[in-house]
């Protein structure tokens, strides 16, 4: 069988799987086994233990579950508060300085916690119920936190990226800078869009803040220093040649953990399990999600679909950047229907090759790649940020919370296309800390 007509049906066979309700990690492990069995017969199975705990024996992804306990630890206090009141007190003089310090709260605390939903359940339990207080439309007030919350998977230290760096073999330490300032200028662009909108609304009152006083603002930063002096040492570490990624986060979890019992008093042990218990669980998902993958790319590269498809593509006569916007177009569709790590390790294998072949950058690919996901996380149907957001906010209507995160989807949009007219936006920073690439 053609190999090319092969991988339209195993990926037709994939979506059907996936929909049907199971796991991604178990729909990628049937439809492996069952290709392998009806091609290469059930001998074939004798090898998928092998690989799928071969994909797991890697020092690297101790850097997960590690970041994931930090991020746990922070999300289970009430650091996302303190972080949004210290940010509103300090930025009080900034004209619509509440929706600013709504969405830089956004950006640090994403940076902190690394995860979408968390972000946007800690900073809109105290954002949206003030932004609204004061005036703000319900589009922007929820549509900038949902959109906010998406910067948890580019800001570092982001396990989405961890994940990239493992299935490519490319540097987890460039990936990590290279998303910093594209994660700047999707905060700015978020910011422009928000303080715009507001004041085309008429109520220009609201971007106008209440003041306060040197007491206030000094008294709140206690309890934020603490966690931002954690990732500021941590980026330290990783790029000081201090330590490597898994063993700066296990030093960032451990002290991310002792901060939370220190200043917010987490000194009961079921609190405590609570957190470990759910970093655990989030952490066999995605190690359970990596490892599927691997056996799942086995199958597509010893039935010779990978390498099918990216000799197909490698011959198409179109430009690179015509090839570029298609690469876009699917990734913009499978995160509308899937997490972004199972995007990550289902499309890097094909991918990888094909981007490399026309001659784009791997570590600027990583940062488009994680802002299409952005997109799918504010996104219908799974658009799950959109869902935290209406459970934080039940009288806001789903199609409100959506109209209001679609003028940040077209930031993003913009990023994508300000990173390829100026691919140095991602490329600068991890060449100039970690010198160029050979």
């Amino acid at each position: 069988m053609d190999p090319l007509f092969l991988g339209g049906i195993v990926a037709v066979a994939t979506i059907l799987v996936l929909f049907s309700g199971v796991s991604v990690a178990m729909g990628l492990m049937i439809v492996s086994a069952g290709f392998l069995i009806v091609f290469d017969g059930f001998g074939s199975l004798e090898l998928m233990p092998e690989i799928f705990f071969g994909k797991l024996d890697n020092f690297a992804l101790l850097a997960i579950p590690m970041f994931i306990i930090m991020g746990a630890a922070i999300a289970s206090t009430r650091a996302g508060a303190d972080l949004y009141e210290a940010l509103e007190r300090w930025l009080t003089r900034v004209p619509g300085g509440l929706v600013v310090s709504n969405l830089g709260a956004c950006a640090l605390f994403s940076a902190m916690s690394g995860s979408s939903p968390a972000t946007c359940a800690a900073i809109g339990k105290m954002g949206i119920p003030e932004m609204r207080k004061r005036g703000y439309p319900d589009g922007i007030s929820a549509g900038s936190i949902a959109a906010g919350g998406t910067l948890g998977i580019l800001i570092p230290p982001s396990v989405t990226m961890i994940v990239y760096g493992i299935a490519t073999e490319t540097s987890i330490g460039r990936l990590f800078l290279a998303g910093v300032i594209p994660g700047l200028l999707l905060v700015s662009l978020f910011m422009a869009w928000s303080l715009y909108a507001t004041w085309r609304s008429g109520n220009t009152a609201v971007l106008n803040a209440r003041s306060y006083s040197w007491s206030e603002k000094v008294e709140v930063l206690p309890r934020v220093l603490p966690f931002i002096a954690i990732i500021i040492g941590v980026l330290y570490a990783m790029y000081g040649g201090v330590a490597t990624p898994s063993e700066t986060a296990a030093v960032g979890a451990l002290l991310c953990l002792l901060i939370a019992m220190v200043i917010y008093k987490l000194w009961s042990p079921v609190a405590i399990w609570d957190v470990l218990r759910d970093s655990t669980k989030e952490s066999v998902m995605i190690l359970f999600i990596i490892a599927a993958a691997g056996v799942f790319s086995y199958m597509l590269s010893s039935l010779f679909i990978t390498q099918s498809i990216a000799e197909w593509i490698g011959g198409l006569q179109v430009n690179r950047w015509v090839l570029m916007a298609a690469v876009n177009v699917f990734l913009l569709i499978a995160g509308f229907f899937l997490p972004p790590v199972a995007v990550i390790l289902m499309a890097a294998p094909i991918l990888l090759p094909v981007i490399t072949t026309a001659g784009f950058d791997p570590i600027w690919f990583a940062v488009i790649l994680t802002i299409n996901m952005e997109i799918g996380l504010i996104s219908p149907p799974v658009g799950l940020n959109l869902y935290v957001i209406n459970g934080i906010a039940p009288d806001i209507s789903l199609r409100t919370i959506l109209v209001g995160s679609l003028p940040f989807v077209a930031c993003m949009v913009i990023a994508i296309v300000l990173l390829c007219l100026f691919p140095g936006l991602a490329t600068w920073l991890p060449d100039l800390v970690m010198g160029p690439r050979l």
